[in-house]
């Protein structure tokens, strides 16, 4: 089944967790083994293949301990900055100084009463 925005949650956690358990099964791995290897309890993993929710960390640690920790960068990509945002703030760094920051000569005409 392919993942597209008109499955729900919970039909999105069920694809996942068949994928996942089919890439343990691949690998040979138990869910015993998978579960250590992961750090996690075995039923958090039965659960995850389940298409049940688990926290975050878990998910991370079974997509690390399966080597696919690195499917996150293609899931949710690094924002690169835009070329019309590179514009925009190269219009407010300034490039040199204004004329209006020149140091002046200090004004000499006045001295102080005793050293008149």
């Amino acid at each position: 089944m392919k993942i597209t925005e008109f499955l729900t949650d919970d039909a999105v956690m069920g694809e996942l967790g068949r994928r996942l358990a089919q890439y343990r099964v691949d690998g040979s791995y138990t869910q015993e083994y998978l579960a250590e290897k992961a750090g996690i309890a075995k039923r958090t993993l039965e659960r995850l293949e389940n298409g049940m929710q688990v926290q975050t960390p878990s998910l991370i640690r079974v997509l690390r301990s399966l080597g696919l920790l690195g499917g996150l960068e293609i899931l949710v990509p690094q924002v690169d900055v835009r070329p019309m945002d590179m514009l925009k703030l190269k219009k407010k760094r300034r490039q040199r100084a204004s004329s209006i920051y020149k140091i002046q000569t200090p004004y000499t005409g006045w001295v102080w009463e005793d050293e008149k």
